[in-house]
């Protein structure tokens, strides 16, 4: 049975999961802030999320909050990948 690279699996979630925090902060800079209420309110099932939005967020802590969702990404990935493969081991 096939195994994963677990340093593979960890940089493709990891990319992932940076590109998805990159792209809600284009959002969020580039849209008006009714629409982006409106598109995160309807990605929540109606979960009212403008009381816990920030819009003065620097560039610098959106280019950290990146880093640490790529890293998270990484580590979740990673970890899928291990016990993806403690599964494919052959019985016996």
């Amino acid at each position: 049975m096939n195994t994963l690279s677990v340093r593979r699996a960890g940089f493709a979630l990891g990319g992932a999961c940076g590109l998805l925090y990159f792209g809600c902060v284009f959002v969020m800079l580039t849209v008006p802030k009714e629409a982006v209420v409106r598109f995160f309110n309807s990605i929540m099932h109606g979960w009212d999320v403008e009381p816990i939005m920030r819009w003065d967020m620097p560039w610098w802590e959106a280019a950290i909050g990146v880093l640490e969702f790529s890293i998270l990404g990484w580590l979740f990935g990673s970890l899928v990948a291990v016990l993806y493969n403690i599964g494919a081991r052959p019985r016996g």
